[in-house]
C-alpha cells in the first residue's frame, strides 16, 4: 500500500512560464532545458550539486555561449524568477494531503532555485526536501535515493517517485521504489494518470 509520494520539482510541480521563457531564454539554455536533456554540461550538473557558486557557473555558461560572465548571470537570475507552479500537480497534492499520505520532495536543484521555489505556497505542504545542492549528491546516483530513504524513513515499497526523466524513475525503481516517469507536456493527463497508480495501483 502507498503511504509515501516523492515529487521532482523542475517539469512536474513546478515550471518556467511557457510563454516568457520560449520567447526571451529558451534557446540560450537549450542545453539544460531543450528536448535532448542527456547533454546538460558537466558545470550545470555541480552548479545543483552545490559544487559550484552561480558567478562560477555564469562564468562556464558565457564560455558555453559565447557571451560575458554577467549577461550570462542576468539570464540564470531571470529563469530563476519565471519559475511557477504547475497547477495541476499542486492540486494533486494538496488533495493526497488531504487524504493522509506523506509528500516529499528529490530535486536536482542549485541554491539559487531552491531559495526562489521555497517562497511558492505549494512548499508549506511537504514534509521533507531533499534537494541535491544541500546534500552534494543528485539523481540518478544511486546514493541520493539511499539518502532520501534513510532520511524520511521511508518503506521503498510503499514509496512512489514521480520524475520527468526517464533514468530518474528507472534508478529509484532499482532501490524497489515503485517509479513514475511524468510527462511535463501533459501535466493534466499525466496527474490523472498518477492517480490511478497511487489509488488503484494501476
Amino acid at each position: 500500500m502507498l503511504k509515501n509520494i516523492v515529487f521532482d520539482l523542475g517539469g512536474v510541480v513546478v515550471a518556467h512560464n511557457e510563454e516568457g521563457f520560449r520567447d526571451k531564454l529558451g534557446k540560450f539554455f537549450d542545453f539544460v532545458f531543450g528536448p535532448d536533456m542527456k547533454c546538460v554540461p558537466s558545470f550545470w550538473y555541480d552548479y545543483d550539486l552545490g559544487l559550484l557558486t552561480i558567478d562560477e557557473t555564469a562564468a562556464e555558461v558565457a564560455k558555453f555561449r559565447d557571451c560575458d560572465a554577467a549577461t550570462a548571470k542576468a539570464h540564470m537570475l531571470q529563469a530563476i524568477a519565471l519559475q511557477e507552479e504547475v497547477e495541476p500537480t499542486v492540486e494533486l497534492i494538496k488533495e493526497l494531503k488531504a487524504k493522509g499520505y506523506k509528500v516529499y520532495v528529490l530535486s536536482n536543484m542549485s541554491k539559487e532555485y531552491i531559495e526562489f521555489l521555497r517562497k511558492l505556497p505549494v512548499f508549506d505542504l511537504f514534509d521533507k526536501q531533499v534537494v541535491s545542492c544541500e546534500i552534494h549528491l543528485g539523481k540518478p546516483d544511486r546514493r541520493i535515493y539511499e539518502y532520501l530513504l534513510d532520511y524520511c524513513a521511508l518503506d521503498p515499497a510503499e514509496t512512489i517517485f514521480i520524475d520527468d526523466r526517464k533514468d530518474n524513475v528507472d534508478a529509484a525503481a532499482e532501490l524497489g521504489i515503485i517509479p513514475f516517469h511524468f510527462d511535463r507536456r501533459k501535466p493534466s493527463w499525466a496527474c490523472d494518470e498518477l492517480r490511478k497508480v497511487i489509488y488503484e495501483g494501476k
